[in-house]
């Protein structure tokens, strides 16, 4: 089978990788940077600064559509001339139309990284940690005019560990997408006739996480709850920690012994770091400290020095 990608970053490069491995021949890819920047942006980026994409598809020698976007006229002539069976989508942010969902021969899919239905829209890495799910899973399925609602043609199960972050959730869900796309284009036609319409009554959807959720709530949270929020939202957004009117950002944190002090007490502090009672009185060092401000490292010492104090609630 012809086969088209659509995508950015690492699941479209680990499906592009699969294919690649596979019997069936990579027509052509379409990379987000496309729909990012106008032709004459895109040309000083690529050759000044460019993306990780574009030096993959260089690398591997591969076919680009030069289109606007999926919607596109220019997208949906050259999926027609280039006779594509099948589209496969990984990681994207438009909504595909119906004259694009139909341009293929055979059918447009999405791989998304959760067990559909549970855990539609955007980062379900982040939202499966911080909900503290055992397993997530890699979906490929049927795609149609809203997100992530299509009927699901082959469903793998994959472990979330104790220590994961959403960094190397994502990579181990890369790596399943990867091993097994072969095996969904090898029996695709087996697959859409056995195709697995989405009980709509089991759906989760997770939109966009809010700044509010990136404040550490040392209050109502225990030591295992602000763990899992950071592992949750690194690499994509920094947590805060909340002194008056101020809000420090750190690099590096460890779960330390328990303490006597009410929650979310400050019971130590160095030039760069403080420790900080959580609701189940275990405490957490938070290290590398920064206020994101002009002089931020000097004025991040000279703060910690003069305003925060020990036994001061972070809140």
């Amino acid at each position: 089978m012809k086969i088209a990608i659509v995508g950015y970053g690492e699941m479209f490069q680990s499906l592009v990788l699969g294919v690649l491995k596979s019997e069936h021949e990579l027509s052509a890819v379409f990379r987000h940077d496309m729909v990012m920047f106008n032709s004459v942006e895109r040309f000083i980026f690529d050759m000044l600064k460019p993306s990780d994409d574009y030096n993959f598809i260089r690398t591997h020698n591969l076919y680009e559509i030069k289109a606007n976007s999926v919607n596109s006229k220019q997208f949906i002539n050259e999926i027609r001339k280039l006779d594509v069976d099948v589209i496969l989508v990984g990681s994207w942010n438009e909504k595909f139309k119906i004259d694009t969902i139909q341009a293929p021969k055979i059918a447009c899919i999405n791989v998304h990284p959760s067990l559909l239905p549970r855990y539609r829209g955007p980062n379900p890495y982040l939202q499966v940690i911080l909900n503290n799910e055992e397993e997530t899973g890699m979906t490929f399925h049927l795609m149609d005019e809203k997100y992530d609602t299509g009927a699901i043609l082959h469903q793998i199960k994959v472990p979330v560990l104790p220590k994961d972050t959403g960094k190397i959730l994502k990579t181990r869900c890369c790596d399943t997408a990867q091993n097994e796309v072969a095996a969904l284009l090898d029996n695709l036609s087996e697959k859409l006739e056995n195709r697995i319409f989405q009980n709509e009554k089991k759906a989760i959807y997770k939109h966009h996480i809010s700044l509010s959720e990136t404040i550490l709530d040392f209050t109502n949270e225990t030591s295992l709850e602000i763990d899992r929020r950071i592992r949750a939202l690194t690499p994509w957004v920094d947590c805060h920690i909340c002194h008056k009117n101020d809000f420090f950002t750190f690099k590096t944190y460890k779960i330390s012994e328990k303490s006597s002090a009410l929650p979310a007490t400050i019971v130590d502090k160095t030039e760069n770091s403080i420790s900080i009672v959580c609701k189940d009185g275990v405490t957490i060092k938070f290290c590398a400290l920064s206020i994101k401000r002009p002089f931020s490292k000097f004025y991040t010492r000279f703060y910690l020095k003069n305003f925060l104090k020990i036994n001061e609630k972070a809140e």
